[in-house]
């Protein structure tokens, strides 16, 4: 379902998602509306599952994670039972940020945050002892050019 939105729910939305721990206050001030108009708009678009929730962005780099790879797959098996299996498999390795199933050559592409090579490959390794698959490598990160958790609101 598309929630429809008008001028001041992009508003908040674009605020939100620069600086999610505004007080209400804040958030109206910078969005011109009163505080109670402006609480239960966002009180709605998380209701409406548009917000599906606030976090603090860490730096990784600064907790010791500073590689990302994106993990390429091919699987000769398409079938629901080992997709289930595939992403039961992915729940269980937290180093795996975003997962996705693609059209084209690849079938998957996994986006994972590691320390260092080494800790790649016991990724690597825990990945493959849970799950079949035909082919995998991986492409590391050299330099983060874009890297943002915004959605454009246009």
């Amino acid at each position: 379902m598309t929630y429809e939105f008008d001028d001041f729910d992009k508003a908040i939305l674009r605020t939100l998602q620069k600086d999610a721990s505004l007080s209400m206050d804040d958030l109206s001030e910078r969005v011109h509306l009163s505080r109670n108009a402006c609480w239960r708009r966002v009180k709605q678009l998380e209701q409406s599952g548009v917000v599906r929730g606030r976090v603090a962005l860490i730096d990784a780099r600064k907790v010791g994670m500073p590689l990302t790879a994106f993990v390429l797959i091919r699987t000769d098996q398409h079938d629901s039972a080992w997709n289930q299996n595939f992403q039961k498999a992915l729940s269980g390795l937290p180093e795996v940020q975003s997962a996705h199933r693609m059209t084209g050559d690849l079938d998957y592409v996994l986006r994972v945050r590691l320390a260092d090579i080494a800790d790649y490959d016991r990724f690597y390794q825990r990945l493959v002892s849970k799950i079949s698959i035909s082919d995998i490598s991986a492409s590391f990160v050299m330099d983060d050019l874009i890297d943002t958790t915004e959605v454009p609101i246009l």
